[in-house]
């Protein structure tokens, strides 16, 4: 029966990543792969991180099954990061541990396709995953268009999906640093959807994914919490991976807004179930490693300082780029105004293979660039190649 399989195309990233590896020339960038990186071009383990982990090597007593809800402790202490001091409603919400942010944004659309949702909403471009798991699930899929020709949010658009929809229908918004334009909601925009969301009944679902990557921990989650405030359900799928360096250990959560403190329980009951049949039980080392920082104030404190470095880098490299004003044909000044470790520049397949194959600079075919794989040293020769191909 497995010879009846048909073969399917090979990931896209996954390729560049062969084809960056294979390329010889000192001088190459690697725009692609989409994890955080430092001037000198390394993905380093947080120092806040590494002490944790010592602390759990000398006092863990057991590696025994926590069940499918994970490490508890990790979901509560995440709960004052996303949700803030003044949250009105925390005894309205549930969470439960997942393996990553991808397992959270699983779950929460395989939770609203339990409780009825046929049709999930979303921007696009997104994240390609996004699609992937609607399609894998069954669940429709309606788009808007998310990013305008100026570099900033196409509000008319979500506009319009949120009158067309049923208020059956869910909509999938990204929290921050929106992957992949970098183009996110101003607070101005977060206030009109959270007043358009609770007009159409509708159940959002938020993907916070780089929380502290774009202008801070508070300021990344307002929007989130204004949609919270607003509407009397959603759901929330979190990730750790980017905002603790944890990519590898697969560290997320989704977090469970119902209606009245009443219905939590049923409907935490039927996210352990749905993750009892996907996952069984979550990853449990990258979660007990953030718990651990989060329930020590000194350990805190350092994650803190070590997270603002990383924003720190990511806008500093933005504000370089928008300063070379308009390369060849692409402006660059709007980057200046976007956020997180993603951007989308106004390029050709045929310019990205001449970017590839004559500068040695590597990023994915729809534009997408990492900001984070620019460093002081490399980005005039990527700002001159841009003007090179595109002129």
């Amino acid at each position: 029966m497995l010879a009846q399989l048909t073969q399917q195309p090979p990931d896209a990233l996954l390729a560049l990543i062969k084809l960056y590896s294979a390329d010889e020339r000192a001088d190459k960038i690697d725009l692609g792969v989409g994890v955080y990186r430092t001037g000198q071009g390394d993905t380093p383990v947080f120092t806040s991180i590494k002490k944790a982990e010592q602390i759990l090597v000398d006092h863990q007593d057991s590696k025994a099954y926590l069940g499918p809800e994970g490490d508890m402790g990790f979901v509560e202490a995440l709960k004052p990061i996303i949700f803030g001091a003044g949250f009105s409603k925390l005894d309205q919400i549930d969470g439960m541990q997942t393996p990553g942010g991808t397992g959270g944004v699983r779950l929460a659309a395989a939770l609203a396709k339990a409780a009825g949702v046929t049709k999930i909403w979303m921007g696009t471009p997104s994240w390609p995953n996004h699609a992937q798991i609607m399609k894998d699930l069954g669940v429709e899929v309606g788009t808007f268009n998310h990013a305008s020709a100026d570099g900033t949010a196409d509000m008319a658009g979500l506009r319009e999906a949120i009158a067309a929809a049923a208020p059956t229908d869910a909509i999938l918004l990204h929290g921050c640093c929106h992957n992949p334009t970098g183009i996110d909601y101003t607070l101005s925009d977060w206030e009109e959807i959270a007043r358009l969301l609770a007009g159409k009944g509708m159940l959002p679902i938020l993907d916070l994914a780089y929380q502290g990557l774009g202008d801070g921990l508070e300021e990344d989650a307002a929007g989130v919490r204004l949609v919270l405030e607003a509407v009397p359900e959603a759901l929330i799928a979190y990730s750790c991976d980017k905002n603790f360096g944890l990519y590898r250990d697969r560290v997320g959560a989704i977090y469970m807004m119902g209606e009245g403190v009443d219905c939590l329980p049923c409907i935490a009951s039927n996210g352990a179930a749905l993750a009892r049949a996907n996952w069984s039980m979550p990853p449990d080392h990258g979660a007990a490693a953030v718990r651990t920082i989060l329930e020590d104030a000194a350990l805190t404190a350092e994650w803190k300082d070590e997270l603002e470095s990383m924003r720190t880098r990511i806008n500093q490299v933005r504000a370089r780029l928008a300063e070379a004003g308009v390369a060849g044909s692409v402006d660059l000044r709007p980057l200046a105004g976007q956020r997180g470790l993603f951007a989308i520049l106004p390029l050709s397949k045929e310019q990205i293979a001449a970017l590839r194959s004559d500068h040695a600079i590597y990023m994915a075919g729809s534009g997408r660039i990492n900001i984070a794989g620019l460093t002081m040293g490399n980005i005039d020769k990527f700002i001159k190649a841009v003007a090179t191909v595109s002129a």
